[in-house]
């Protein structure tokens, strides 16, 4: 099963994510790294495995903020620069066309930055786009229309539940079943709350095919030696 580490970026700086309370999350503390700058935090997260891709949150930039692009420039300089899974809050056929021609980037569309489903018909048989479908204490944040017209996803789709993030209170196992069982063929991603191997595979029975993973990476539930037999 794919195993993708989360960065999300707050102020140019790794934060720690706490349930989808952005106002709360602080620049992260992790054995991994001696700073909350992101290239260190990344370099500490490949100490455990060698992981190919990252998903970054730019949470600046889905308030409307000033895009953490600096952050995202040093990211792709590495020696051995990851692919990157990149939500920016984008939310208009512009942005969007210019982060699909960027190279080791695949932009996600979120869910909960649409006034309206037209970037998503125009642009869902992409092979790099991303969906995410966001969940939030009070439900689905986004058009009505992504949930209910599954032939509009495109091939890899996030189910990302913000209570359960940085939660350590176990995935979403309900809405994940009912997600996949519309998704088809297509690639469903699990976000939120996975806590150890046993819950990655938990998942991977179920035939989900990747899990963003923050929390369980930093604390250490999840170590090098379960990484190397887990991860793909």
């Amino acid at each position: 099963m794919r195993i993708i580490p989360v960065l999300d970026l707050k102020g140019g700086e790794v934060v720690r994510a706490q349930q989808g309370k952005r106002d709360r999350y602080r620049p992260i503390v992790t054995p991994l790294s001696q700073t909350s700058d992101v290239v260190a935090v990344t370099e500490g997260l490949r100490r455990l495995y060698p992981f190919p891709t990252f998903y970054i949150a730019d949470l600046d930039a889905i308030e409307g903020g000033t895009p953490n692009s600096g952050a995202l420039a040093r990211l792709k300089a590495m020696a051995e620069p990851p692919e990157l899974w990149v939500d920016a809050g984008i939310a208009d056929e512009k942005t969007l066309s210019a982060a699909l021609a960027e190279p080791w980037l695949c932009p996600v569309l979120g869910s909960e930055s649409q006034q309206d489903d037209a970037l998503l018909r125009r642009f869902c048989d992409h092979p790099e786009l991303v969906l995410s479908l966001d969940f939030f204490d009070d439900g689905f944040r986004g058009p009505a229309s992504f949930l209910d017209e599954p032939v509009l996803w495109p091939q890899r789709v996030i189910v990302m539940t913000l209570a359960k993030v940085g939660s350590a209170s176990g995935p979403d196992f309900t809405r994940l079943e009912a997600i996949k069982a519309k998704a088809g063929s297509r690639s469903v991603i699990a976000a939120g709350g996975v806590r150890n191997e046993a819950d990655i595979r938990a998942l991977s029975s179920l035939g989900i095919a990747a899990a963003l993973i923050a929390t369980s990476l930093h604390d250490g539930t999840l170590t090098p030696g379960h990484l190397a037999t887990l991860a793909t």
